[in-house]
């Protein structure tokens, strides 16, 4: 509730007009693909599946146990799909695209986005990203059990207009050293694997410089190199940013459990690493497209028609889903 009001106050204090920057308030009810939200799982077993979505490795047992005190408690081990976070990817600095494209005026310092064309004849773009938290589940009580959801409040947790590494691949190279020896030839053309196989399944995680077939996942910047297309190079800095998260600390992971005395179930993990086969989304802004999601690095190609237009189709919103493991009590 206090970071919704401070939120409240920094409307108050700081809107200006739209401008360049428009938008929509994301409806938590008729938004948002519902049947994303599955496979919902028991163990090995899926209770509710999907005809058309990749799943993640669940629990081999259906039943879980997690320390306790004085004694273990047990519990049942499922895995479904959570939507955490929502995503604004913008050219317009403070361009709250999800809030109802409302901008901040916190001064004409911070850098623009461009989409230019280089001395190669390639297109190239800088965007803007917010990740927002975004605990649905949670605020909607759909899982009574806190371990099984993500909790908290509405928050903007992290605007890039106030990290110079996300406007600087050089100062970028700080948190991702290893990008180097990811930037030839054979590292780049092994992701053609990573996308073809995230067109029908989910993406390679053992190919994490990658991002299937919206490029390469490195820098982890606001700068795409080649740029298709405003719907393909969101897409792309919105995994860009989820990466980045991860690499900070800033996000954690579930794991499932491997047979009833493993415990690594009962808490959260820290990975550097994306695991990009734990993530999928949808768009919001715009359009939003309700009845269906996308695992990480699928062609946009696929669904973008009429989700990028002039004037007010330019800046985009996305929601981020997670697979949630966990022992229920």
């Amino acid at each position: 509730m206090k970071s919704i009001v401070f939120v409240i106050t920094l409307f108050m204090s700081g809107m200006v007009s739209a401008g360049t920057c428009h938008g929509r308030f994301v409806n938590p009810i008729t938004d948002v693909c519902w049947s994303c939200l599955f496979p919902f799982s028991l163990g090995q077993s899926n209770l509710i599946s999907s005809n058309h979505l990749p799943d993640t490795k669940n629990s081999e047992y259906p039943v879980c146990q997690c320390p306790g005190n004085p004694i273990p408690r047990i519990g049942i081990t499922i895995g479904y799909w959570e939507p955490v976070n929502l995503v604004d990817v913008t050219r317009t600095p403070f361009c709250l695209v999800n809030l109802g494209g409302i901008s901040l005026n916190f001064g004409k310092y911070y850098r623009k986005g461009t989409v230019e064309t280089d001395s190669n004849l390639s297109n190239q773009s800088f965007y803007h990203v917010h990740w927002y938290k975004f605990p649905l589940m949670y605020w909607l009580n759909v899982l009574t059990d806190g371990i099984c959801v993500e909790q908290g409040d509405f928050d903007i947790a992290y605007p890039s207009e106030l990290d110079a590494m996300w406007n600087d691949d050089e100062l970028g190279f700080i948190i991702n050293p290893e990008a180097v020896l990811f930037g030839t030839l054979p590292a780049q053309a092994s992701c053609a694997a990573d996308a073809a196989t995230s067109l029908v399944d989910s993406p390679i995680d053992k190919l994490f410089w990658c991002a299937g077939a919206q490029g390469s996942m490195y820098p982890l910047t606001g700068h795409v190199q080649e740029h298709v297309g405003g719907v393909q190079a969101s897409v792309l800095l919105s995994e860009r940013m989820n990466f980045k998260m991860h690499r900070q600390g800033l996000l954690s992971d579930s794991i499932a459990a491997d047979n009833f005395l493993d415990t690594k179930i009962c808490s959260s993990h820290y990975s550097p690493i994306l695991p990009k086969s734990r993530y999928r989304y949808q768009m919001v802004n715009p359009l939003p497209t309700t009845g269906s999601c996308y695992p990480l690095g699928r062609a946009t190609s696929l669904w973008e028609a009429g989700h990028e237009y002039p004037y007010k189709g330019e800046d985009f919103g996305y929601l981020i889903w997670r697979k949630r493991n966990c022992c229920a009590f």
